[in-house]
């Protein structure tokens, strides 16, 4: 299911006085801003303000997505709680606006969140945008937006990511090296960075090997989905178009990943481009073997490639420092085409976790601790500054019937 985060403010110069609301609705996976909104009101009080930018920000990501579930943060306490059914609602400016913020979604969909002020920057800019706007008797246009800014320099001076309640792991460090030479530079972007360009990692759908969890790299029999593969492209594809957000699929070359590809591109109406680097690792002769064949089998060798990165797999297959090298280098190209954009990366477990490990600053053997599943969804944001920020991983909740 879909999930949003709504931020909302309203204020009063006067109280009563000049008044005006802003409300941002914002992806909880990406932390992408999807959609704002802002009026001016006329003379009213700064409680009716914040009520309307709710009803405003509830409407809004009613627009995008009725069935998603929403989480709302305001730094009005007395909204929160009301809103919670903590506190009575007494004043009767109050009860209308309540009763038709509660209208917009189901109850169970919607959670309540008090954010200190400085955390609501991006709402507050909104409201006083449009107070601005009222006073030279203009309507507010988002063509004259500049919350996004003041929203990530908030962010920035509060220590979090852009992202929402969903973020998984957010982290940053330098993404640009291959794990071993670049130091990375701490900290958040800086708010003169722009927008992100954002990585939406799409493990491919289950093929034949994957329930019996057999090494399937670049040098096996090149499998095609399963049944069940293909079915979990399409409640992908279906989850994606729901979100919106994807502007551009580029997919590994391997049949697995082009099929997984193709049927999510179609459901988002956008072509598929290829990249050689996002292939999966080439495991040589362990190529369609269990792990405990291989064990089996090539025990030193097993042995040898879990201690040390640079280690091949039987046969000349490729090493974990050399696929690391290579997604790196994908990765650079990527980001510099586009930047500032949501892309879908369609690919396989090594280079996913790869991405991650490198966006963490983690060392090599952090490989083998993270579960990624068939079908999966993860998301990473890379800033112009060589910074990154890990906000979601192995997310599988739109395979869920």
């Amino acid at each position: 299911m879909r999930e949003f985060i709504v931020e909302a403010d309203g204020g009063s110069r006067g109280n009563p006085g000049p008044a005006g609301y802003g409300a941002v609705v914002i992806d909880a996976a990406t932390g992408q801003t999807l959609a704002e909104r802002a009026e001016y009101l006329g003379v009213a009080t700064n409680n009716v303000a914040e009520y309307r930018g709710l009803v405003a920000g509830l409407r809004a990501a009613h627009e995008l997505d009725p069935s998603a579930t929403v989480h709302v943060r305001m730094d009005s306490k007395l909204v929160i709680e009301q809103m919670s059914g903590r506190w009575k609602i007494k004043h009767p400016d109050m009860k209308p606006l309540a009763f038709e913020a509660a209208r917009v979604f189901p109850p169970a969909q919607v959670t309540y969140e008090w954010i200190p002020r400085e955390r609501n920057k991006h709402a507050d800019r909104l409201a006083n945008e449009a107070m601005d706007a009222g006073k030279r008797g203009e309507r507010w246009s988002p063509q004259d937006s500049t919350a996004e800014l003041e929203a990530a320099d908030a962010r920035a001076a509060a220590g979090t990511a852009s992202g929402g309640a969903g973020d998984a792991g957010t982290a940053s460090g330098g993404a640009r090296d291959a794990g071993t030479a670049a130091t990375p530079s701490a900290g958040w972007a800086p708010a003169d960075m722009g927008a992100p360009a954002t990585f939406v990692l799409l493990r491919h759908g289950e093929t034949p090997l994957t329930p019996q969890k057999r090494f399937s790299g670049s040098g096996g029999t090149d499998p095609a989905l399963s049944a069940a593969g293909r079915e979990q492209a399409e409640r992908v594809g279906a989850a994606l178009a729901r979100r919106g957000t994807v502007q551009a699929v580029v997919a590994s070359p391997l049949a697995r990943t082009r099929e997984t590809a193709a049927i999510v591109a179609g459901r988002l109406g956008l072509d598929v481009t290829l990249e050689e680097g996002l292939r999966e690792t080439d495991f040589g002769a362990w190529e369609g073997l269990t792990f405990g064949e291989v064990r089996e089998r090539y025990p030193d060798d097993l042995t040898a490639w879990l201690a040390d990165p640079e280690a091949r797999p039987t046969g000349g297959g490729e090493s974990f420092a050399a696929t690391a090298e290579r997604v790196a280098a994908a990765r650079d190209k990527l980001i510099a085409a586009y930047a500032g954009r949501t892309v879908l990366l369609v690919t396989h477990v090594t280079p996913i976790k790869t991405l991650v490990r490198l966006a963490l600053g983690a060392p090599p053997e952090s490989l083998f601790r993270m579960e990624l599943s068939a079908a999966s969804l993860s998301a990473i944001a890379y800033y112009a500054d060589g910074n990154a920020s890990v906000r979601l991983f192995n997310d599988t909740s739109h395979l869920r019937g």
